[in-house]
């Protein structure tokens, strides 16, 4: 009987081996979890989740017809043809609207002063450096030469303030000729504080028979 016994015993414990050979433990390793968690993520990240309220005032404006027009600009040869059809007008007034207020202010030039045949422009304005520079022009048209002492010009502003002026390139003696001659008269900006315009008289030496006076003249900036 012993024997018998351990004869069964064996026997079924080597049918049981036999039979399980081809069941397998599932593979429940760390990285396996991983890799499942990684395509949940990225199959998550590729749904893109809109807004309850967004969803619903798109289909409202798509009902009532009021659909966003694209915000793109337009191609480059749009643009070019609406520029070609703008109204001259509308071209002149884009230009005059660049103009520097320079521009605008050498609007009052020349200012001319004539007295017993001498004539004495001013012709444009400018500030180069320190100082406002003053384009004149004089000429004499009268029978006989006139003097000058440019120390005695008298330039004053429209506070009423006497202001020192230095004189280039125009001649101490006018000839009789009626030729134009080209000086510069130069301001130190420093005396032209809170002021606008200028005022500027010249008389000749030492007869003092004529008086230049010119006034007015802006300030430009």
């Amino acid at each position: 009987m012993f024997g018998a016994g351990f004869f069964s015993s064996a026997w079924g414990y080597k049918l049981g081996r036999e039979a399980l050979k081809e069941i397998t433990q599932p593979d429940v390793r760390p990285s396996n979890l991983t890799g499942k968690k990684e395509d949940g993520d990225r199959k998550a990240q590729g749904v893109k989740m809109l807004k309850e309220g967004d969803i619903l005032a798109n289909v409202k404006k798509r009902i009532e017809g009021k659909d966003e027009e694209p915000t793109t600009p337009p191609p480059a040869s749009a643009q070019g043809k609406q520029k070609a059809e703008q109204k001259p007008e509308q071209k002149a007034e884009q230009k005059a609207e660049q103009k520097p207020q320079q521009q605008a202010n050498s609007s009052a030039f020349p200012i001319v002063s004539r007295d017993e045949g001498v004539t004495l422009e001013v012709i444009s304005a400018s500030q180069t450096g320190s100082s406002l520079q003053l384009k004149v022009q004089l000429k004499n048209e009268s029978d006989s030469s006139i003097r000058f002492l440019y120390s005695f010009l008298n330039v004053t502003d429209d506070k009423g303030r006497a202001l020192s002026a230095s004189v280039d390139d125009l001649p101490g003696q006018l000839p009789a000729d009626s030729q134009t001659y080209v000086g510069t008269v130069s301001i130190p900006t420093a005396l032209l504080d809170n002021a606008n315009e200028l005022d500027i008289s010249l008389t000749d030496y030492p007869d003092q028979k004529l008086e230049l006076k010119m006034s007015g003249i802006p300030i430009i900036r």
